[in-house]
């Protein structure tokens, strides 16, 4: 079995009510999470931009992540389109990766329910300590990207709006690349990023990631990037589901770099990847 693979038999997926995924979660995150965790998770969120909810501290049932990485192994297969170009508007990091975009992802009637539980809103909104709100531009509300062959990476950046909730659906092991980094309270502009400075100046820290963990991420003050895989076949495939703060309302995006949307985005340049 390649990297990142999931056995066959561990994604046999239930019939899933999505008129009663908000029931489902309530109920699920009443019994796994106390007042105090939460307030604990929130203390670390606002230290590193970073919160990760694993095997061990789950924020959504097995049978929902298995039934949302399904629809994304389909949606892959009938839409992704390949990425390969650095961007301008970081400082020329890299993006080599197949993307599906958002108004794909949007077809799938269990992902959009799942993403926009106002039970999992309002739980999340306790760790960010403030409102998330579900309105960005029509082309970030969701992103997939699957990365499958040596050196793919989704390179160092931050995002437009304040949050992202990202489902690492498939990854490889940690050998072979299957990691996020972070640098926490840093600032992009898109004039002059100063990435290789940043990186110089602040510590960046590391995570680890299995199949099956999700995290939750201050992305446009944090900036980020997935480790390069490191070799062919480390299959890495995420879901990326971009939500607003209150400032983030009425913004003006500018930069001409929605490369996920558009690979001729004036500040993407694209290169060739190796045979």
């Amino acid at each position: 079995m390649n990297a990142g693979e999931i056995n066959a038999d561990e994604i046999t997926v239930s019939e899933i009510n999505v008129g009663e995924i908000d029931e489902t979660l309530g109920k699920f995150l009443a019994e796994n999470y106390t007042p105090e965790r939460v307030q604990q998770l929130a203390d670390r969120f606002q230290r590193t931009g970073f919160v990760k909810f694993d095997a061990h501290m789950r924020i959504v049932p097995e049978e929902l992540i298995n039934a949302v990485r399904a629809e994304a192994d389909r949606l892959i297969r009938e839409h992704k389109e390949r990425r390969d170009l650095v961007l301008g508007t970081t400082g020329g990091t890299p993006r080599n990766l197949s993307v599906v975009k958002s108004q794909d992802v949007e077809q799938s009637d269990l992902i959009r329910a799942v993403t926009g539980s106002e039970v999992l809103l309002t739980f999340l909104a306790g760790i960010t300590r403030e409102r998330i709100i579900p309105e960005v531009s029509d082309d970030e509300r969701y992103l997939i990207t699957h990365q499958e062959f040596a050196s793919d990476t989704h390179g160092w950046h931050w995002d437009d709006y304040s949050f992202a909730f990202n489902w690492a659906l498939r990854m490889p092991p940690i050998a072979s690349g299957g990691m996020v980094q972070a640098v926490p309270h840093t600032h992009w502009d898109k004039n002059d990023p100063r990435i290789n400075e940043t990186l110089c100046e602040r510590q960046i820290d590391t995570y680890g990631l299995a199949s099956g963990d999700l995290y939750l991420l201050r992305s446009d003050t944090t900036m980020h990037r997935t480790v390069p895989l490191a070799e062919d076949g480390a299959v890495r495939t995420m879901l990326v589901v971009s939500w607003s703060a209150e400032r983030d309302l009425g913004k003006e995006l500018t930069g001409n770099d929605r490369w996920w949307e558009n690979p001729e985005a004036g500040a993407a340049r694209p290169v060739h990847r190796a045979a």
